[in-house]
């Protein structure tokens, strides 16, 4: 029973969370300028968080803000997890969907996407102390990700998708509590996100690792499967304001070297 009253509880809360868009699809004002609705998962820090007054905040949401203005149309920005993000794509609840999501070949059979904005890579965190030193040292151990992202396919990629040891996590930071305390020994994710939360941390008791066998990885804004006219807008957008400054002035305050 409790299990299904948590599932229940969930779905009121994604509910609620997409009809905040209203209709969901673009809208005009009397100008008639457009306004989309741009579904993300803001635990993703830097690319997407939510303030604690839960405004949305990061570098997806600055960027999709520059190109719609580089566009001439407006957006509406609204985090709400990463399945349901998806979910609202796919029915078009969602017009546009920023989340720090890598382009592959399975999620491009459903969605279409822009030109890439941002190359990344995943990384192994681990405790100070730990004798791993690549992803060799952690077949037959218990490994961290967020559930979701290519850190999951990263680790499935290497170990198999019934990996045992594979123990997924909503964010980052509750995966880093399980390796504080032993409960697994790294944490795979992607390298701006470790890299931020590093940055911010208060335990200096974590180390990075890189290991070439990570592949890169290439992130983009994603729109419905044929939906080619919203998707020409994007990349016209994401051109203009990488050809006029706007995007490295952006780059620059989340990822300065």
């Amino acid at each position: 029973m409790k299990k299904a009253k948590i599932g229940l509880l969930a779905l009121i809360l994604i509910a609620s969370s997409i009809s905040l868009f209203g209709c969901g699809v673009k809208q005009e004002n009397s100008a008639g300028v457009k306004t989309y609705a741009v579904a993300t998962d803001a635990t993703f820090p830097p690319f997407e968080s939510t303030t604690p007054s839960g405004e949305v905040v990061g570098f997806d949401v600055e960027l999709i803000k520059a190109i719609a203005e580089a566009q001439g149309f407006k957006v509406n920005v609204k985090h709400l997890g990463w399945d349901p993000m998806m979910k609202a794509i796919e029915n078009g609840k969602a017009d546009i969907a920023a989340a720090g999501i890598s382009i592959d070949d399975e999620r491009k059979q459903k969605y279409d996407f822009t030109e890439p904005y941002f190359d990344a890579t995943q990384v192994i965190l681990v405790l100070e102390n730990s004798p791993v030193a690549s992803v060799d040292d952690l077949k037959g151990k218990n490994i961290g990700f967020q559930s979701g992202t290519t850190g999951e396919k990263a680790v499935q990629k290497l170990f198999g998708k019934d990996y045992p040891g594979a123990k997924g996590y909503d964010d980052l930071p509750g995966a880093v509590n399980d390796l504080s305390t032993g409960r697994i020994v790294a944490v795979i994710g992607d390298n701006a996100v470790v890299g931020e939360f590093m940055k911010k941390s208060q335990n200096n008791k974590l180390k990075v690792i890189k290991d070439g066998r990570f592949e890169v990885e290439h992130y983009g804004i994603m729109v419905k499967k044929g939906n080619t006219e919203l998707l020409k807008q994007l990349n016209e957008g994401l051109k203009k304001i990488k050809e006029n400054g706007k995007y490295q002035e952006i780059e620059g305050k989340y990822f300065a070297k």
